[in-house]
């Protein structure tokens, strides 16, 4: 009986779970479309929502006037019903942010640097925790939940691109970054790479919610990506699923991109936000970040869009190596890039793509993200709170965080 019990009460606790995520997905819900949603029985899902109003994780969010019987009463995630705080540690800034339940960005900051030592990154995080807790207040502090992290793998890497000092990688190889943070804060604290953090945040608040089958591509410092099938995160045994930078490309055209010794480049040196400075720079336009370019000088016009093209021609060839081997629906490429820059940017992908594409594959829409810049962060932040409330610790990820290595160092 105490078995029978204990099965009774992890129903329970999966059912609200599964009620919450309704809820999130439709932004609000009656108790009819919820227990359609939920595939549960109309009373059962009258007492959760019910337990969970009390709770403090829904509310009463008017009534839906024009059908049959009596007005529906309308539900929405309690904005104060959790906090989370996430923070994306990239190679040339750090973000921060802290949401509500109902993802909403209560606040956010970034900071740049010339490069990411771990001491840096923690006296920005502590300064940014303290003055989120201010700012919650005494009251709801104890509804936060934890702490998301997204960093690229191999973070102190690459220096011979970027310029980092040497003691940078050494720095790196000796900080375990989630273990600073679990002794420091004590909350539950979630690590996750930059490029799959960006990509749950776009199942969560972008595009997921029409397509559940998409490649993500993060045009960031390095280019990288994320892969989502049937809704959730793929991460891999090494949590290197999609890593992408490293797919192989033909040459660049790009008189600023010497010619690799072998017979192919990596899409990291075609691809990559650094390669688009680095080209500026060679050609004299002292540009040092991508947000520079709005509004576009009219200077830099001419080298921006010789980027572009070879840009596009190298993610029109990964993306077709990648539809050869997991078929999407949707490849959605987001990053740094300024909003009309990169609209343009993937509109000539498109048409590489269109010239490209061989027989025997199905192409997928290409489009653009929305979220920009803080898509790294905004994915690390939802982490603790699916972990807690989403109906199943996979929702997002396919392999508990913890089954996998953490490779934020560079390799050794």
């Amino acid at each position: 009986m105490a078995g029978k019990g204990s099965n009774s009460v992890q129903l329970r606790h999966y059912n609200e779970r599964v009620v919450l995520d309704a809820v999130r997905r439709f932004g609000q819900a009656s108790k009819a479309e919820i227990a359609r949603f939920a595939h549960l029985t109309p009373p059962a899902v009258a007492g959760i929502v019910d337990a969970l109003v009390l709770g403090g994780y829904l509310v009463e969010n008017g009534r839906r006037y024009g059908g049959k019987g009596q007005p529906s009463a309308m539900y929405a995630l309690a904005s104060d019903g959790a906090y989370s705080i996430g923070f994306h540690i990239g190679r040339r800034s750090m973000d921060a942010i802290l949401i509500d339940f109902a993802g909403k960005s209560v606040a956010y900051e970034t900071h740049d640097y010339d490069h990411p030592d771990p001491d840096t990154v923690k006296r920005l995080a502590a300064s940014a925790v303290n003055r989120f807790k201010k700012q919650l207040g005494p009251q709801p502090s104890f509804r936060l939940t934890g702490i998301g992290v997204s960093a690229p793998y191999f973070i102190g890497g690459w220096d011979e691109e970027l310029g980092f000092p040497g003691d940078v990688q050494l720095a790196w190889r000796q900080f375990d970054l989630k273990a600073h943070f679990v002794e420091t804060y004590a909350l539950p604290v979630m690590i996750e790479n930059d490029a799959s953090a960006a990509a749950v945040a776009e199942l969560v608040f972008g595009l997921g919610k029409q397509f559940t089958d998409f490649l993500h591509i993060s045009l960031s410092t390095f280019v990288g990506a994320g892969l989502v099938l049937d809704g959730t995160l793929q991460t891999g045994p090494n949590g290197n699923t999609a890593a992408f930078g490293p797919f192989p490309v033909t040459h660049s055209n790009l008189s600023s991109v010497p010619k690799p010794a072998g017979r192919f480049e990596v899409l990291l040196h075609r691809a990559s936000i650094y390669t688009l400075i680095h080209h500026l720079k060679t050609n004299g336009i002292d540009i040092s970040r991508v947000r520079d370019l709005e509004p576009m000088p009219a200077h830099a016009r001419r080298f921006v869009e010789e980027w572009q093209d070879d840009c596009a021609d190298a993610l029109a060839q990964a993306i077709i190596g990648s539809i050869a081997v997991v078929d999407v629906e949707a490849i959605v490429i987001d990053g740094l890039l300024p909003s009309p820059l990169l609209l343009d940017t993937v509109n000539r992908v498109r048409g590489c793509f269109t010239q490209m594409l061989p027989p025997g594959l199905i192409a997928p829409k290409i489009t653009a993200g929305n979220l920009g810049a803080r898509g790294s962060a905004l994915g690390a932040s939802i982490m603790p709170i699916y972990a807690q409330f989403g109906p199943d610790t996979g929702v997002l990820m396919k392999k508990g965080l913890d089954k996998k290595p953490l490779m934020i160092g560079s390799p050794s």
